[in-house]
């Protein structure tokens, strides 16, 4: 990755949907400048999801999905249609690429039912409208030149027309649709220290510190606050030099116990995982969640789920620490008889019936429309959810400290 790219979580994903040989990857590659996409005028050309990060004008930084058609058939085509459908989870906003001349169809009435249940921003694409200039329009669609309405647009990939439009149409939604939620920039103030422990391990990444801790120095940066990292090994030996009290230590979960067994307390503490969790909306979920492993029982079975896949290590969080540190807290309940179920990146459980808890990462490489939608599906089937670092601090008896300073920041705000 180099230095000015954007992660893909941080970017906006647009979706291409329609029925085989609407024009979805002509429209796309016209969209681009690029030819990002396979174009063939057989139909079912494109198969699985095609992801492509790019920058676009007027736009930013975008993730752009071309999928298979609605209405592919067999066997192969149903599978295809699923994945199709998958893709609502990862989607932004969604664009529908629909044959002019055929007009909406079943097959489109249906997903636009899925992104308004969804609440995906959409645009309908009326593909091959150039077309149009020379036949009969069809019956109720008025002129091409005329506007369709908020969500319809006249377009043709192969003219360019109304290409622009289009794009601009996107960039209105994706502004709309974009939240600006701060990470820690209003729990601190310009000139106030904040420490940063980072552990470095055979778990962490090489040269480089993950998504989250990127995140918060630039945004401690951006308010003026004062930054110092250090690794939990030298926190301690560094506390005494600091020339003041800092406001604010934000600790990788895996140390959190460590941590707070130095930290003064008179000092706020919280984890990069929970300072995430509230900046994406989802704290107050996952904090309950985190209550619930006190009610597993003996034969139990915990989802572990990553949202990235990466090298496991010896000691790896996911499949070795978590299960190890559940056993631990549970087992005057269990035994420490539980069973442990694990997924990575994409794939995440439609039944999750069977499973009395999940405890997900801090979900740093998903957007936060499908981290949203993991959370609903475990909403929708009773099965409580949290995440590392909230669990952590639970096990540990310092969710309540964790949180102190969110507390003491929205009583203030609202005096």
């Amino acid at each position: 990755m180099s230095l000015n790219s954007t992660p893909s979580a941080m970017r906006v994903h647009i979706g291409f949907f329609g029925k085989r040989n609407t024009g979805k990857s002509s429209l796309m590659n016209v969209v681009t400048g690029q030819n990002v996409a396979i174009v063939s005028g057989v139909k079912g050309t494109t198969t699985d999801p095609v992801f492509k990060s790019m920058e676009i004008l007027p736009i930013g930084p975008v993730t752009l999905i071309d999928t298979a058609g609605l209405d592919d058939d067999g066997e192969i085509g149903a599978l295809r249609v699923k994945k199709t459908y998958r893709v609502l989870n990862k989607t932004d906003i969604a664009v529908l690429v629909v044959d002019a001349f055929e007009g909406l169809t079943a097959y489109d009435e249906q997903i636009i039912r899925r992104f308004r249940d969804k609440g995906i921003p959409y645009i309908v694409a009326y593909n091959k409208s150039d077309l149009l200039m020379t036949h009969v329009m069809p019956h109720g669609s008025g002129s091409a030149h005329d506007p369709l309405g908020a969500h319809e647009i006249w377009v043709s990939a192969k003219t360019g027309m109304n290409v622009g439009t289009l794009k601009e149409l996107i960039a209105r939604k994706a502004r709309q649709e974009t939240r600006s939620r701060p990470i820690v920039s209003d729990l601190v103030s310009a000139e106030d220290l904040v420490v940063l422990v980072v552990p470095i391990d055979e778990g962490s990444p090489k040269g480089r510190l993950i998504l989250p801790q990127q995140q918060t120095i630039r945004e401690l940066l951006e308010v003026g606050a004062i930054s110092v990292v250090v690794k939990d090994t030298e926190l301690g030996a560094t506390l005494p030099c600091l020339a003041k009290s800092p406001r604010l230590i934000i600790t990788d979960s895996r140390v959190f116990s460590r941590v707070s067994a130095v930290t003064p307390e008179d000092v706020y503490l919280t984890s990069f995982s929970i300072l995430f969790a509230r900046h994406k909306g989802y704290l107050d979920q996952l904090a309950g969640g985190a209550y619930a492993l006190a009610s597993l029982k003996e034969g139990d079975t915990v989802l572990i789920s990553e949202g990235c896949t990466h090298h496991r290590q010896c000691n790896d969080i996911g499949t070795v620490k978590m299960p190890e540190w559940i056993r631990t807290y549970t087992e005057k309940n269990t035994g420490g008889n539980l069973n442990f179920e694990f997924t990575s990146g994409v794939d995440f459980p439609e039944d999750l019936s069977r499973y009395s808890l999940i405890v997900h990462c801090g979900g740093c490489m998903l957007t936060e429309r499908e981290f949203k939608f993991r959370q609903a599906c475990a909403k929708d089937q009773n099965v409580p959810i949290t995440n590392y670092g909230t669990a952590i601090a639970h096990m540990n008896g310092i969710l309540t400290r964790s949180l102190a300073i969110f507390r003491e920041t929205s009583a203030s705000a609202s005096t």
